[in-house]
């Protein structure tokens, strides 16, 4: 048998037996609302879920009963449950002002993390996470679901062969009808609307994915400056947070408009990219509309689902951990990317509570309260008898 052959035949054996060998998991906190997921997905088998750290004991019992889950994966302390347990990986679903503690805690452990979006409230944060994740020789991953939107990799690979011509002018477009009025949780809706636990509202919540989408668009690029517009439609509901916010993005030769809201007529997760030769749209995760020459109309095509492991957040940190892939340096899911969306949210929130624009050359930090929460809420300004 030629060498090369017998190279590949070993190479897709061992990648095989890896993913055959199910990713030890633990999870952090039950009261982000995307947690269900890791437990409705017994149709596949590389992951396996043996801990689960909560201090709610309400979270406690109402997740033991619903899942049918043994009391005694349940752990009160974080430490206790990594040192016992020594998971492979863990995942954050708590409040994203928690990232850090757990990242804290995982990184000398050699414990590889996942977060739900975005990465961090702070850029300090963010920072001090990239660090942990580089001097301890982990991967920390950020789960957005546009990751797993076909249609958004279809603009992306437009834009590469150059289609698209120089992107110009982009439009991102995420929210819904609010948190409360979709129903989230109690405790879910208690992290995102606490401008300490969450960052701000809106503007975090769902300005996060556009700037996500936007620096993987521009290959990791930071944007000369950022303007943000923040509003209470509902302040009887979101007392201490935005529930509006456009986000200006301005980049040498490109803008990014992205906006977040709680308030569209129904929820929505699309993307548009205009360029000096055509343009495409990300409607949902398989339909894109392009138009990509000026004498031909604009047609709509349909794409498959992303496959296995992009389809799905757990399989994909299974693949990243067990090293079947590699993690690109310009990955939606990685640590750049993420720690320019962070600087992006903190710069957006900094030029609505200041109410101009931020140059990212010259912006510092948000200015924090004595026990560290953020004043963005109390510039908001926006109550209705104000």
């Amino acid at each position: 048998m030629k060498p090369i052959l017998c190279s590949l035949l070993f190479f897709f054996s061992i990648t095989a037996a890896f993913a055959e060998v199910p990713l030890k998991l633990a999870i952090a906190g039950l009261s982000h609302g995307h947690v269900d997921w890791i437990f409705n997905r017994k149709d596949k088998k590389d992951v396996e879920l043996i801990g689960i750290f909560e201090t709610n004991p309400e979270l406690i019992e109402r997740y033991a009963k619903r899942y049918n889950l043994d009391k005694a994966m349940f752990y009160t302390n974080l430490e206790d449950m990594l040192d016992k347990l020594k998971p492979e990986a863990v995942a954050a679903f708590g409040a994203i002002s928690e990232h850090i503690a757990l990242v804290r805690a995982a990184a000398p452990r050699k414990i590889h993390v996942m977060v739900e979006k975005p990465l961090a409230t702070t850029l300090a944060d963010a920072k001090e996470i990239g660090a942990l994740a580089e001097k301890h020789q982990i991967h920390v991953l950020t789960n957005f679901e546009t990751s797993w939107y076909q249609s958004n990799q279809e603009l992306k690979s437009l834009a590469e062969q150059g289609k698209l011509g120089e992107i110009r002018k982009v439009m991102v477009n995420d929210g819904h009808q609010g948190p409360k009025e979709i129903g989230v949780s109690k405790e879910f809706l208690d992290i995102l609307t606490d401008p300490k636990k969450n960052g701000a509202g809106a503007l975090v919540d769902f300005g996060c994915y556009g700037a996500n989408l936007m620096t993987w668009l521009m290959d990791g690029e930071r944007p000369v400056s950022v303007t943000a517009v923040i509003h209470q439609n509902k302040p009887e509901i979101y007392t201490n947070v935005d529930d509006e916010a456009s986000i200006i993005l301005q980049y040498p030769k490109a803008q990014c408009i992205i906006q977040g809201s709680w308030n569209w007529t129904f929820s929505r997760k699309d993307m548009e990219v205009f360029g000096t030769k055509g343009y495409a749209i990300a409607v949902n995760p398989t339909t894109v509309r392009q138009r990509l020459e000026e004498r031909q109309p604009e047609e709509t095509i349909t794409l498959d689902k992303r496959p296995s492991p992009f389809n799905d957040p757990f399989s994909f940190l299974a693949a990243v951990v067990n090293g079947s892939l590699v993690l690109e340096k310009n990955d939606l899911y990685g640590l750049a990317i993420n720690t320019i969306a962070v600087e992006i949210l903190e710069a957006a929130m900094q030029s609505a509570k200041q109410q101009k624009t931020i140059f990212l050359s010259t912006a510092v930090a948000v200015d924090t309260d004595d026990d560290g929460g953020s004043r963005y809420a109390s510039n908001l300004k926006l109550k209705s008898k104000n």
